[in-house]
């Protein structure tokens, strides 16, 4: 069943599973054995210099939102605690 052209309908290229074309010639495929593959080769080296790559062009996105929550977070803790305390309540106007 190879193709050939029917004058009718045009060109017939086979039935199902088999189109009428060769089969290709002079594929070559190249493989590495996996024992002779280095999957982690310069992993340690690549991991401490990328890693403080990434530091160094992420730490301005990162700090200054912490520190400032830091920052407010600490003064709210010191806040409250003088509030609570003998001396901020007679300060705000409330009882012993």
């Amino acid at each position: 069943m190879g193709g050939s052209v029917d004058p009718k309908n045009g060109s017939f290229i086979g039935g199902w599973g088999d189109f009428g074309c060769p089969t290709p010639q002079r594929i070559a495929s190249y493989a590495v054995s996996s024992n002779r593959q280095r999957p982690f080769a310069g992993a340690g080296h690549a991991a401490i210099f990328n890693s403080f790559r990434r530091f160094r062009h992420q730490v301005l996105y990162v700090a200054p939102p912490f520190l400032i929550a830091y920052a407010a977070m600490n003064w709210a803790v010191e806040r409250n605690e003088y509030l609570n305390s003998k001396p901020g309540r007679l300060l705000e106007g409330g009882d012993e």
